[in-house]
């Protein structure tokens, strides 16, 4: 086969370290800076929580609120590293830690899965945990023993806690009252708890046996102001790229000014950064310019409505494809009763359960929460009341996601037929 010689210019450059990128890993959620500005009152005070576990005291559960991109997930991750090499620079019995994702891992079976990976539990033969496949209360088993075999304290950080609750509030309450009782069933083992929420009104969904355990200490986390946002942004652009690659000031103040917009959102500051930076490499171009940041956020605005639509459980997407299917149809104005027919539909060709009339105006509701749709309310009178909906973004797009999803796509053919 024949080199092409544009792509044999193209991967030179890669491999002659010509770039914008010195480590563009710095501008990612999971990086861990060595030094973290402007949250040296929330590392004190978890940090003065989970410092017991040096002397093998297990510490308290803590819950972390605040909106996205406070901070949160990398004090936590920051504070649990110190934490381990404090230990094993004096020689003392270091905690066992993990970090569990429940956006993405939304099931009792998963969080398990992934406690069992972290401390190294295997089946009976010696082979890994299945991804699926026991019993429940079979994957528990092995967790406890593994971490029984010896006296330790673990350190579990549920991050997006809420997500759990807000999936499916019997399920999300079940797994967290499992994990929060676990230390009455170990003998030489205990677990901590730290919970990041980024809705302080979840707890209002947990059991009160939950919330009284999960939230034996609570730490708030404010949006950064637009100083501390730039502050973070000038520190990891001289991590993350090369000396002069950003053209000018203007770059980093126009970062700031969109992710302010989001309230303080540093984890929006940083994407648009790091998305800014890799379409300015794909253009072949030499400096990260404004117009790179501009068209970042038409990127990321983009992808974020496809993960959001491609993580929705199953009857939100149901309702949300009934909403589509109208609106394909032409309807300008769709109400909560045409909707809930169409959905009604989709529910039985999918062999999913019918949710009530009720139940489906909650989820409405929820949808235009994510901004996916925009409802209002009209009044009927002694009617009572209805949504008028509309769709929020693109019928194409949302269609695109949809016709992604085999199941959907199947039902798709049938229902627009």
């Amino acid at each position: 086969m024949g080199r092409d010689r544009s792509l044999d210019k193209l991967f030179d450059k890669y491999i002659q370290g010509q770039g914008i990128f010195k480590d563009g890993n710095a501008l990612r959620p999971t990086y861990v800076p060595e030094v973290l500005p402007y949250r040296d009152d929330q590392m004190g005070r978890i940090g003065s929580i989970l410092g017991p576990a040096l002397r093998g005291t297990p510490p308290s559960n803590i819950l972390c609120y605040g909106k996205t991109g406070t901070g949160k997930t990398v004090v936590s991750r920051y504070v649990l590293k110190q934490l381990v090499a404090k230990a094993k620079e004096s020689k003392v019995n270091f905690p066992l830690t993990a970090h569990v994702n429940c956006r993405i891992v939304g099931t009792n079976y998963r969080v398990l899965k992934t406690l069992c990976d972290a401390i190294g539990a295997t089946m009976a033969d010696g082979s890994d945990v299945p991804f699926t496949g026991l019993p429940t209360d079979e994957i528990r088993s092995i967790f406890k023993k593994k971490l029984d075999s010896e006296s330790k304290i673990m350190v579990v950080v549920l991050d997006e806690v809420d997500s759990l609750v807000k999936r499916d509030v019997n399920q999300g309450n079940d797994i967290l009252y499992g994990l929060t009782r676990m230390n009455s069933e170990l003998d030489r083992s205990r677990i901590s708890i730290i919970g990041i929420s980024n809705d302080l009104t979840f707890k209002d969904m947990l059991d009160p046996r939950v919330l009284s355990t999960l939230g034996e200490e609570e730490v708030i986390f404010a949006p950064y102001n637009a100083v501390e946002l730039k502050g973070i942004l000038e520190q990891r652009v001289e991590i993350a790229f090369n000396p002069g690659v950003i053209g000018d000031e203007g770059v980093i103040n126009l970062v700031g000014a969109l992710a302010a917009q989001e309230h303080g959102d540093a984890r929006r500051a940083l994407d648009l950064l790091r998305t800014a930076g890799e379409l300015a490499e794909r253009a072949g171009d030499e400096r990260v310019l404004q117009n790179h940041v501009r068209d970042a956020q038409k990127v990321i605005e983009r992808d974020a409505i496809t993960i959001t639509v491609k993580t929705l459980p199953m009857q939100s997407k149901a309702v949300l494809f009934a909403v589509y299917v109208l609106a394909n149809k032409g309807q300008s104005d769709i109400f909560t009763g045409e909707c809930f027919n169409v959905y009604s539909e989709i529910a039985k060709a999918l062999s999913l359960d019918t949710l009530t009339q009720r139940r489906v105006s909650d989820l409405i509701s929820e949808l235009d929460m994510l901004g996916l749709i925009n409802t209002t309310v009209i009044s009927k009178g002694r009617y009572g009341r209805t949504k008028k909906i509309k769709m929020a973004v693109s019928k194409k797009q949302i269609g695109a996601i949809l016709d992604d999803d085999s199941r959907l796509n199947k039902v798709a053919k049938e229902i627009m037929s």
